[in-house]
């Protein structure tokens, strides 16, 4: 499908950025690179003008709001002979209903049945023939309730100009708003010889991107240097890893191919009232939170913790900088991302947060945190599209330099709707990197706090224990809040 442009159909290629075809080519069968969202709807509008959510309803909104999202209609295609990078092109063959799916539990379908369906449908890679992406709306959810889960590759959302489609199909109102329609025609795809012909073109104008390709293609004396130099980068990051003591966890495993998820819900009045008590940050409390559980998890394995044991954690944060269009100053949003030694060996939940409150001082020092009401009315951002963002900037670590990644996205707090249909619960899955067993997404929304835990399902047999003693960890430290 193409844009249409006095009735001649506009061919769109585009090349993807250099991070993109990272993440592109990152992808295994064991790493899926899908960032995952998990809403839970009330099935049934209590007011508004809309019916039960059912497919066709879910077909008709995404088919609507695909405009705001027109790389949702693009596959990525490789460059005969990998000359040069992927390019993003219209899908000749685009589908809505191909993407847009539905699975259902056995009515009444339990909230364990529902969580190990998206761990088996987060264990699926896309499909790389198709624009990466799909959505199922899952049917048959105990007491009047549905769910949606949506997985989009993370090369697609880049959080400048591409966005998860779960933020462009959320309304503010059970009134769906309306979009302006935009007219699209099955058109054009490029061919090999078309492909080829334009990457040579790019080649004779762009010496880096040739350079990139003679490397890549391996005459004798590129392949040596470049064996040459990867056998350095191994030294050197064996040196910096030996160097900075990245703790031992059982949170660094091979992954197989498999998922197991969890989810755990909080009270966003909770944080609040530790962040009172302490003067620290709600994130410094989020994390102080899930340091805990941490380490109620570790023990649970029968591992012997010293007061300076820790885990290395990738941060990714959101925030708010200045920039410049011209000469007046513009706002702008970015992640940067923050390596912390998660405290568990600290028995003492106080200082577990002064460590954690210390660790973040310097960035909060620096740079402004975004406010939750600022990234939600904000165009284009949500917290799927956050939380894709922050699997990018953690995926500047070297491997081997960390333990676990936590991802902390705020989130709109009052009620959304999809086709009328309220929202109750919102859980991020966000994928394992390389030698990743287990990863933490965390979203507010509407006065809650939601865990999503993504874990490899051998390696992680009993992520259980980690979402339960979330809630154990937390009881911990509102229990120190009122000593």
């Amino acid at each position: 499908m193409e844009r249409v442009s006095k009735g001649v159909p506009v061919s769109v290629i585009t090349r993807l950025s250099p991070q993109d075809a990272s993440f592109y080519r990152l992808e295994t069968s064991s790493n899926p690179m899908h960032i995952g969202s998990l809403a839970i709807m009330r099935a049934t509008p209590a007011e508004g003008p809309c019916g039960p959510l059912d497919h066709d309803r879910l077909l008709e909104l995404v088919a609507s709001r695909l405009p705001l999202v027109p790389r949702y209609r693009r596959k990525v295609r490789e460059v005969p002979l990998e000359l040069g990078r992927p390019v993003w092109v219209q899908d000749s063959r685009f589908d809505p209903a191909y993407h847009v799916r539905r699975a259902g539990l056995p009515a009444p379908g339990t909230d364990e049945q529902l969580l190990e369906l998206v761990a088996r449908l987060s264990s699926r890679p896309l499909d790389q023939t198709r624009p990466l992406w799909e959505m199922y709306l899952i049917e048959g959810l105990s007491g009047d309730r549905c769910a949606i889960f949506t997985k989009t590759h993370s090369a697609l959302v880049d959080g400048s100009s591409a966005f998860e489609i779960g933020h462009v199909i959320l309304d503010n109102s059970p009134y769906p708003r309306e979009v302006a329609a935009e007219a699209w025609v099955t058109g054009h795809e490029p061919g090999e010889a078309e492909l080829l012909a334009m990457s040579v073109i790019d080649l004779a104008t762009q010496p880096a991107e040739a350079l990139e390709v003679l490397r890549r293609a391996g005459t004798d004396a590129f392949s040596f240097v470049d064996a040459a130099g990867k056998a350095a980068g191994r030294v050197v990051t064996a040196v910096r890893t030996a160097a900075s003591g990245t703790p031992v966890s059982p949170f660094n495993a091979p992954t197989s191919r498999n998922r197991r998820f969890e989810v755990v819900s909080t009270d966003l009045d909770d944080y609040r009232t530790i962040r009172r008590g302490f003067d620290c940050s709600i994130n410094d409390a989020i994390l102080a939170v899930v340091t805990g559980a941490l380490r109620i998890f570790i023990q649970s394995r029968g591992e012997v913790l010293t007061e300076s044991a820790a885990v290395r954690a990738v941060v990714p944060m959101s925030v708010y900088v200045e920039g410049r269009h011209g000469d007046r100053p513009r706002p702008t949003s970015e992640v940067s991302s923050l390596l912390i030694d998660l405290p568990v060996g600290e028995p003492n939940p106080v200082i577990r947060l002064s460590h954690i409150a210390h660790a973040t001082e310097p960035n909060s020092r620096h740079k402004r945190g975004v406010r939750a009401r600022t990234l939600v009315h904000m165009a284009g951002f949500a917290p799927a599209s956050l939380h894709a963002m922050s699997v990018r900037a953690a995926s500047t670590f070297a491997e081997h330099t960390f333990n676990l990644v936590i991802t902390n996205a705020p989130g709109p707090q009052q009620p959304m709707y999809i086709g009328g249909a309220r929202m109750l619960e919102m859980y991020p899955v966000s994928p394992l990197l390389r030698n990743q067993a287990t990863s933490i997404g965390i979203t507010s929304y509407d006065g809650r706090v939601f865990y999503g835990l993504n874990a490899d399902r051998d390696a992680m047999a009993d992520i259980g224990v980690l979402s339960a003693a979330v809630h154990e960890s937390m009881e911990e430290m509102l229990g120190a809040c009122v000593q």
